[in-house]
């Protein structure tokens, strides 16, 4: 597997990140997904102080590729700020993987391009899904 991410999901993603709202945490965060219909959807984390009532950048694309119509994402790239490398929550998992395949590949990305890649069934085994 490369360990190149697609460039034009890690921009879309930065650009996100950088409208993150947390003013409570100042951890930044962004993410882009290409959904089966080509589109690039993005999020960021958006924080609130009744926590736990913000929201993860990846349910905010998430959000807009099922606003739009989509409803299977293809690829996906996260992006902290700084030298983190942010992986999905567990509640970000499993948004994932009810509209992706266990074989979707995620790159988690810092602000230095520093990547990792790895696939949904790694990070969430033994899942549960609606079978339809």
């Amino acid at each position: 597997m490369s360990n190149t991410p697609d460039h034009e999901l890690v921009v879309a993603a930065k650009a996100a990140m950088q409208n993150a709202y947390a003013p409570y945490s100042k951890y930044h965060v962004g993410a882009a997904l290409r959904a089966e219909n080509g589109k690039v959807y993005a999020g960021c984390n958006v924080e609130n102080a009744a926590y736990p009532e913000g929201t993860c950048a990846e349910a905010g694309a998430i959000a807009a590729m099922v606003a739009d119509g989509a409803n299977q994402i293809r690829d996906i790239v996260i992006i902290a700020v700084g030298d983190n490398k942010a992986a999905p929550c567990g509640g970000c998992r499993q948004k994932i993987n009810e509209f992706a395949e266990p074989d979707l590949i995620i790159s988690v990305v810092n602000t230095a391009g520093d990547t990792t890649r790895f696939s949904l069934g790694e990070i969430l085994p033994h899942s549960f899904k609606l079978d339809v």
